[in-house]
């Protein structure tokens, strides 16, 4: 698929989705809100540990590529935001409820079995069983716009194969971290490294808007 995310994008993507449907009063969120959602210590896999610098970088990222959308303005002194997946008309971003769903754990958690899936679904769409979840991921396969969703070989010593998202690129089957201290490893280094990557954009902005003002200057 065209559309490729990095680790903070898709966190904070994943967490518009879920407050949505979980705290539909507080939703959209302040960027105080969002940044407590991403740094939340259950259903989220790696754990991180962000600031609001950080998150608002990610979310101007994300508003560029208009998958997120601020909301404030006049009477309202906070901007808020909203995940742009949903109600568009004509658009290749546009996904269902069930779609939505999916996406939403597996950007919050990782890969995951048909079982897991089908449970930590629950709190934003309910699957009946596991017919409507298969033919929910096979929908997410054969979109227009490329895959959303692959399915994994099962882990040696498991059964069970597992479900990733493609939003970050593609996935090989043993990249999911597993738990415990290596989780926490690979969160600092992908948070880190996404954390540059925004840092550099900003500053490359900084000096194109210098850049315009000295040329400016110097024409007058």
């Amino acid at each position: 698929m065209d559309t490729i995310l990095s680790p903070l994008e898709l966190r904070v993507l994943g967490c518009l989705i879920e407050k949505e449907s979980t705290t539909p009063d507080g939703y959209p969120l302040s960027l105080n809100a969002l940044t407590a959602a991403c740094n939340q210590k259950t259903n989220r896999d790696p754990l991180m540990d962000l600031n609001e610098h950080t998150v608002l970088d990610t979310v101007e990222a994300l508003i560029k590529k208009s998958l997120v959308t601020s909301r404030g303005g006049a009477g309202s002194r906070v901007s808020k935001f909203a995940h742009r997946l949903s109600n568009r008309l004509l658009d290749e971003n546009q996904y269902s409820r069930p779609e939505l769903a999916l996406l939403c754990v597996l950007f919050l958690r990782g890969p995951q079995t048909l079982g897991e899936l089908k449970t930590r679904c629950a709190r934003i769409h309910t699957f009946p069983d596991t017919a409507e979840l298969l033919a929910t991921l096979k929908m997410l396969e054969q979109r227009d716009g490329g895959a959303c969703v692959v399915k994994l070989s099962a882990r040696p010593g498991q059964k069970e194969a597992r479900y990733a998202h493609l939003f970050g690129g593609e996935v090989e089957a043993e990249s999911a971290p597993t738990r415990g201290a290596t989780t926490a490893t690979v969160s600092d280094e992908s948070a880190r490294i996404a954390e540059l990557e925004l840092e550099v954009a900003s500053i490359r902005r900084e000096l194109d808007a210098l850049r315009a003002r000295f040329d400016s200057f110097t024409e007058q």
